[in-house]
């Protein structure tokens, strides 16, 4: 028992020497906190958290100013859109006018009669009829009954100047010699 008891005493007495050699040396030994290494380190690392803060900095504009842009596009395709839309109105127009044009073009030259035999309601539709310009004195003109060869003349006329005028049936025929151009009126 008392070599127990001796072993115990050395154990404690170890155990308090080896604290004490820990706490002296852990006050001899330097602090890491001071070295070199460690305020570089540190300064490194206050650079880029700078660094880091300023990106920041840098994004929330960025991000503002991208913000404001797009909206700005879509404000202009908006408008993009609205002119798109008028000029295709503005094209449907445009056709749509072309269209009555080209009818009435077509209309007018159906309406027109130049020099030659025509039958009315076949070759011209019925109506009256003035030169487009004056006439010469060699212009002639007389309406036939229709089918009769030019044999039952119903009325002619060389009119020797001016801008004569006729008037045409259906079951008529229409000879201009040397008159021009005849238009519907």
């Amino acid at each position: 028992m008392a070599k127990r008891k001796a072993a115990r005493i050395w154990l404690a007495a170890a155990g308090v020497v080896l604290l004490a050699g820990g706490a002296v040396g852990g006050h001899f030994l330097t602090d890491p906190t001071r070295s070199e290494e460690y305020i570089a380190l540190s300064e490194e690392s206050a650079q880029r958290q700078s660094m880091l803060e300023k990106s920041q900095d840098d994004y929330s504009v960025m991000k503002e100013d991208y913000n404001k842009l797009s909206s700005g596009i879509y404000a202009r395709e908006t408008k993009v859109g609205e002119r798109e839309e008028a000029a295709a109105k503005a094209e449907a127009d445009v056709e749509k006018r072309e269209s009555a044009v080209t009818a009435a073009e077509k209309q007018k030259a159906a309406d027109t009669v130049s020099d030659g035999t025509w039958t009315v309601g076949t070759n011209v539709s019925p109506g009256t009829y003035t030169t487009a310009a004056d006439v010469g004195s060699s212009c002639y003109w007389g309406i036939y009954r229709s089918g009769s060869n030019g044999d039952d003349i119903l009325q002619n006329d060389l009119p020797g100047g001016g801008r004569p005028t006729v008037t045409l049936s259906e079951g008529q025929d229409f000879k201009s010699s040397r008159c021009g151009k005849w238009e519907k009126q």
